[in-house]
């Protein structure tokens, strides 16, 4: 796979090929790397990145919540990710912000410094949703058999390496099963998310997804809520038995690399039509916002230059 030279690694940008680790680093062995994924398109002021300000505030959480320490202030992590961008002369694409141990380290206690810092750009083409033909194709998802990780064992709203081999259980789990996605339950059996995706659920015109307090608060989740209220949708957030996939007249799912993914078909039930009215009112006005079309949502999206 062929990747833009350029990256951000503690303060100089350096080739690709720099982007090294020890195999004995802390966040290899323990898994406590901590990481945003953010999505840039090209829209009417040139490169967008979209709601960098709430992404890089969620990667200063999630480092408050594991009593970590980052190199850079927010202002200083946005300013990284603007000039990685411009470096690659990329128009559209993703951001992965990493923050890790880079040292050797034996003990479970992760050593008491600064963590590394590093960003990658990488192009749209290399996502699988792109290459599948994006938001106007529907996919299958499948009930997993696993459980979203109870909020009492570590914090689930953290972005943090360790918390993520939930999703790719359930992930692997779902592919075996013929299913391009997955959900999970929670601890008491209600629909949690997906493996890295927000679950919606639309049921005679009422648009309901999961309520925090067991899943991450995404932000594209938020972003498709605050839209589904701009269209007047009154949108809900509750707990939802999984019974409810087999009632709802439509499903989408949300994350960052796929803002709305219609689904068709949850076990053996199909939906349609696929994408349904909601679903596709919301990824219309959620693409018209991205190419910074809608003046009430342009302070969601900082012009790269």
């Amino acid at each position: 796979m062929k990747h833009h030279k350029t990256i951000f690694l503690n303060g100089r940008y350096v080739d690709w090929n720099e982007a090294t680790v020890h195999l004995l680093s802390h966040s290899v062995s323990r898994g406590s790397a901590i990481f945003e994924v953010l999505s840039f398109y090209e829209g009417l002021q040139g490169p967008s990145i979209f709601r960098l300000d709430a992404h890089v505030a969620r990667l200063v959480k999630t480092a408050g919540l594991l009593e970590m320490r980052l190199p850079l202030g927010e202002k200083e992590i946005a300013r990284a990710i603007c000039e990685t961008i411009r470096r690659n002369s990329l128009s559209s694409g993703y951001i992965k912000v990493v923050g890790y141990y880079g040292g050797i380290a034996y003990e479970i206690l992760p050593p008491e410094e600064d963590l590394d810092l590093a960003v990658f750009v990488i192009p749209a083409s290399v996502d699988p949703l792109h290459q599948q033909g994006g938001s106007q194709k529907g996919f299958s998802m499948g009930l997993s058999s696993w459980r979203k990780l109870d909020p009492g064992t570590v914090p689930v709203e953290a972005k943090v390496a360790a918390n993520y081999l939930n999703g790719m259980l359930a992930r692997q789990e779902a592919k075996k099963k013929g299913f391009d996605y997955t959900v999970l339950l929670d601890r008491d059996g209600y629909l949690a998310e997906g493996g890295t995706e927000s679950v919606f659920l639309v049921k005679k015109g009422r648009l309901m997804t999961p309520s925090l307090g067991g899943i991450l608060d995404s932000i594209t989740r938020k972003s498709v809520l605050e839209v589904a209220g701009a269209l007047g949708l009154n949108p809900v957030e509750e707990k939802l038995p999984p019974e409810a996939l087999e009632e709802a007249d439509e499903i989408f799912l949300s994350g960052t690399l796929g803002k709305v993914v219609p689904i068709e078909r949850t076990g053996n039930r199909s939906l349609a039509p696929v994408p349904g009215p909601i679903t596709l009112r919301i990824n219309q006005f959620m693409e018209e916002i991205l190419a910074g079309k809608e003046k009430n949502f342009h302070h969601w999206l900082f012009p790269v230059r």
